[in-house]
């Protein structure tokens, strides 16, 4: 699906911040078939992956240590007037609003329980040009350990109202945006493994999850979940080989 705006609150970008980028552009590339050129000086070696003519995801140097990881942005209306609300609101400024040379303008922060988001407010640049299509971005989740919270917290950033399905620690929240689906929300599955925090997880539209996951191995990266059905398709969780987790899925379901 072709995007040329977003209204305030949906996600509108994904990228990532790696030490080798190279690797990772190799690995994605023949992954997704992106085609993931050299970017100019002013751009300080943030890369723009197209499929055909449309932008669908950014690959930059890493700037933090640790492990890198997927980054969703949000698209909203002013960044700091969004900055305000997320520090009134008990979150945490890490990267304070910023322009992108023409394209827009972003922030980043860590919400109450610390899992990472931004923010994009477009210029030039709205973001994600083809989505729900085969080696695009598909969907957003937030995996934490108080889903009350981030109700609270990111129906107030946001404006976000909330589906839950299902009861208890197995219940699956989906953010709204006019009645219309754009994230979701699960509590941190009991299994994960303690050093992992709280965070936003990506999804990777394929054609096949199963062929995807041998895909992945083929290309140095490595399976963390393997596939499984769930309700709207079947997806899996791996790693690309500088250790970013994405997760893929094929769609059986149209996200509405």
């Amino acid at each position: 699906m072709r995007v040329e705006r977003y209204e305030p609150g949906v996600p509108a970008w994904i990228d990532i911040g790696v030490a080798d980028q190279q690797v990772a552009v190799d690995f994605y590339g023949a992954l997704f078939g992106w085609d993931v050129a050299p970017s100019p000086d002013e751009a300080g070696g943030y890369r723009i992956a197209m499929v055909g003519d449309a932008a669908v995801a950014g690959i930059g140097p890493q700037q933090s240590p640790g492990p890198p990881w997927w980054a969703t942005y949000v698209s909203v209306e002013q960044v700091e007037a969004t900055v305000a609300s997320v520090v009134e609101h008990g979150g945490q400024v890490v990267v304070d609003a910023t322009d992108v040379m023409s394209a827009g303008r972003m922030a980043g922060f860590l919400d109450p329980q610390g899992a990472v988001f931004a923010v994009w407010q477009s210029n030039e640049f709205p973001g994600a040009q083809l989505v729900n299509e085969p080696g695009t971005y598909s969907w957003s989740e937030l995996v934490t350990t108080d889903v009350d919270a981030a109700k609270r917290f990111y129906g107030a950033v946001f404006g976000w109202t909330f589906d839950t399905h299902g009861d208890g620690a197995d219940a699956y929240t989906e953010f709204k945006v006019g009645g219309r689906n754009v994230g979701g929300m699960m509590h941190m599955p009991s299994d994960m493994p303690e050093h992992v925090p709280c965070h936003w997880a990506v999804y990777f539209s394929v054609e096949d999850a199963d062929a995807a996951v041998a895909r992945v191995q083929a290309l140095g990266g490595q399976v963390v979940m393997a596939p499984r059905d769930i309700e709207p398709g079947r997806f899996a969780v791996v790693a690309d080989p500088t250790g970013g987790v994405f997760n893929v899925i094929t769609i059986t379901d149209t996200p509405n």
